[in-house]
């Protein structure tokens, strides 16, 4: 899992925008995620417009539902090739169980990523919710809930990686968003780190948005966080 560890996040909301941006960045440099902004506003074309570019899709629509509905929906992203695509752990181990059990029978399974605790949230905000435990201890505990039911991996600050990495193992995926180079802009992301200490700290892949898609010339950019990590 060490090979084009870049998911460029496409921050556009219509396919022009998004065929225009993935014809400036190259496959053999990084894989892209579709989220939720995107896929509402044109749905699986925004898959079939990646795919046509040869790039490999995380599907970031963080499922949350009752364990059967959650996992038809796993299956229907599963049937349109995604590479990765994840749920919030937060759903109980019967909804992740159900989801990996879903998938069991299917000619393609994408990576099955977990969402912990998203990367804007502060501990107050865990308050707000009920939620006693710390913000770390509430990272562990989701991660653990999903290494048990059998997922791939989960998403995770950059801030929480060595940590995860070294109570969970090496075979487990850990996904960072929150990723800002040094010359970018934090915009709404609280935990950060640099590309380079995310995956000194143990990331497989780092999710990375603005500072590549904002750019004016976004391979530039990818190219610029290569040479960093």
């Amino acid at each position: 899992m060490t090979e084009r560890r870049i998911i460029v996040a496409l921050d556009v909301s219509n396919a022009n925008d998004l065929r225009r941006l993935v014809k400036q960045i190259k496959d053999s440099d990084c894989r892209v995620k579709i989220g939720k902004e995107l896929f509402t506003s044109i749905g699986p074309l925004a898959i079939e417009i990646c795919h046509d570019a040869g790039l490999d899709v995380f599907l970031d629509l963080k499922f949350h539902d009752i364990p059967n509905t959650c996992a038809k929906a796993v299956r229907a992203a599963a049937r349109w090739g995604v590479w990765m695509t994840n749920l919030h752990c937060s759903g109980g181990a019967d909804m992740v169980a159900a989801v990996r059990e879903m998938l069991e029978g299917e000619s393609h399974r994408p990576l099955l990523i977990g969402v912990t605790v998203l990367t804007s949230m502060s501990l107050g905000e865990l308050r707000q919710l009920g939620i006693e435990r710390d913000l770390e201890s509430h990272v562990d505990y989701l991660a653990k809930l999903a290494h048990v039911a059998g997922l791939d991996g989960v998403v995770c600050s950059g801030k929480e990686t060595h940590r995860l990495r070294q109570s969970i193992g090496e075979d487990f995926c850990l996904v960072t968003p929150g990723v800002r180079p040094k010359w970018a802009n934090n915009n709404d992301q609280v935990r950060v780190v640099t590309p380079a200490r995310a995956i000194a700290n143990g990331s497989d892949y780092l999710v990375i948005g603005r500072p590549i898609t904002a750019s004016e010339y976004p391979q530039d950019a990818i190219a610029r966080i290569v040479s960093e990590i």
